[in-house]
């Protein structure tokens, strides 16, 4: 294994994190997106309204993972949406025009960022490469918007509570200075200090199931501050919706046996937005023993 594998093989065992330059992505791509999505929160309020969240659908403004009217909500304000497969999206073409397009330009790019990092996974995992292209090569992808305003007390809530992602990987694109991301690391919340012109990528709960546990997906959580906004956009990358998910076969056997379960990405992805976001309980659910112990 070469000595940048050798990095992000350990990134992914120790951290779940990690920080990506030289990511392919075009400046130009990156800068007309920043300057649209910022114009999204300064929409007028009607204008707003018409992307606003329903009932049993993450798209547009509004809150995730709720699941009663007692939960205390999160210092933030969020905009979903769902870009590929094309034929799933349902508000994407409600978005404003320039918005829609250059969103359009990012996401084919994040894709294929993502199939990178994922192909160069395969072989820090000595998986059969095949088997991760055919699992997430026509993968679901969706994006979150998160706004953090300033915060009269911040000591006293969250912007966005503890929790680890559904996906295989969450791409990070900070689009300002503003820092607020913190990963737990051997108990220890530890910030993050985005490098230059860099891609935060997150290893997700998915990535956990499919390495059989060797990468761990990270808990990571956003705080906020009493001065500054801090704008980030989360593009999380999922396996095909068609597929089944579940340990590689190509990496387990007689003397490695599946740490987790096997179920269809779609249910999977139905009970983690049924669930409150609480640190990782989804992908501890997932392991065989907690379903053995629980029938």
């Amino acid at each position: 294994m070469d000595s940048e594998l050798q990095k992000l093989h350990s990134a992914c065992q120790e951290w779940g994190f990690l920080q990506v330059i030289n990511h392919g992505l075009t400046p130009s791509t990156l800068e007309d997106f920043k300057r649209e999505v910022t114009e999204l929160f300064k929409l007028p309020m009607a204008e707003k309204k018409k992307l606003w969240q329903h009932e049993d659908s993450y798209e547009g403004f509004g809150q995730l993972n709720v699941v009663s009217e007692e939960q205390k909500l999160d210092w933030s304000d969020m905009f979903g949406i769902t870009t590929l497969p094309p034929h799933i999206r349902n508000l994407f073409q409600k978005l404003p025009l320039k918005l829609r397009d250059i969103m359009e330009a990012y996401c084919k790019e994040i894709k294929s960022l993502a199939i990178i990092i994922l192909c160069q996974l395969a072989q820090t995992l000595r998986m059969d490469e095949k088997e991760m292209r055919d699992l997430f090569g026509d993968g679901m992808q969706s994006i979150r918007v998160n706004y953090y305003p300033p915060c009269p007390e911040p000591d006293k809530t969250i912007g966005f509570s503890p929790h680890s992602d559904a996906g295989a990987l969450t791409i990070l694109f900070q689009l300002n200075e503003t820092e607020g991301l913190q990963v737990r690391k051997d108990g220890i919340w530890v910030p993050v200090k985005p490098l230059p012109n860099a891609l935060i990528v997150n290893i997700g709960d998915m990535m956990e199931i499919v390495s059989n546990g060797v990468y761990r997906s990270v808990e990571h959580r956003a705080v906020v501050n009493s001065n500054e906004v801090r704008l980030s956009v989360a593009t999380f990358y999922t396996a095909n919706l068609d597929s089944e998910l579940g340990p590689a076969h190509s990496l387990i056997g007689p003397n490695n046996p599946a740490v987790f379960r096997r179920v269809p990405v779609e249910k999977y992805i139905k009970d983690f937005f049924a669930r409150k976001l609480e640190g990782k309980s989804y992908v501890d659910f997932m392991k065989v023993e907690t379903r053995d112990d629980e029938s």
